[in-house]
């Protein structure tokens, strides 16, 4: 073998590993991260999805204040039952695609034992309450216009990033979060153990 065709040889092997290492990269990389982002911009992917166990579950902030309709409402009114809240706004792309989906999960699970608390952040009344009428959402939204509310969630699960969502046990401890928007089978999934948990807890 000549020195020409080794060298060129060499030089194509060096390509193919730049080329495969670079791929191998870009597949280990995480959909997102943990800090808040917002992940994926509405493709309808699950982004940062962690559930806790049992022994590792903090309590849930004490939140309160006045919903789109004007009524006053703390999550403590909701202990003992399974809480989805949901962090939206209707300048929210990936908002708009959860939204029927929520609307949907939150009349089929209630009877279960879950209800939904939206939080509403960074958007004016009339804007909220014309997405909730267009999306027939019936469940209650926190409104939190300088997002105050989130921020009772610092330091136990960050919230910051628009859509989230958090499960609260009926103990009124955190049991998961979703950073980004969800998709219904995902959801429905977590409230299916959650349910099946709870059961298992008054059996």
């Amino acid at each position: 073998m000549s020195r020409t065709v080794r060298r060129t040889l060499a030089a194509v092997s060096a390509v193919l590993v730049v080329a495969v290492s670079g791929w191998l990269v870009t597949q280990a990389r995480p959909s997102s991260s943990e800090d808040g982002a917002s992940g994926d911009g509405g493709s309808g992917f699950i982004t940062g999805l962690t559930m806790y166990s049992g022994q590792d579950r903090q309590a849930a902030p004490s939140i309160s204040g006045t919903t789109l309709d004007g009524d006053s409402l703390s999550l403590a009114d909701l202990r003992g039952h399974i809480v989805v809240i949901n962090v939206w706004g209707s300048w929210c792309g990936p908002c708009v695609k959860e939204a029927p989906v929520f609307a949907q999960v939150s009349a089929d699970t209630r009877a279960a034992g879950v209800r939904f608390l939206g939080i509403d952040t960074r958007d004016q009344v009339t804007a909220a309450k014309a997405f909730e009428d267009t999306y027939r959402i019936t469940y209650p939204s926190l409104s939190d216009p300088a997002g105050e509310t989130l921020l009772r969630f610092n330091g136990i699960v960050p919230i910051a990033a628009v859509p989230s969502t958090v499960f609260v046990d009926p103990d009124g401890r955190i049991a998961g979060r979703v950073i980004g928007p969800i998709d219904e089978s995902t959801l429905r999934g977590i409230l299916s153990d959650l349910v099946k948990e709870r059961q298992g807890s008054n059996t």
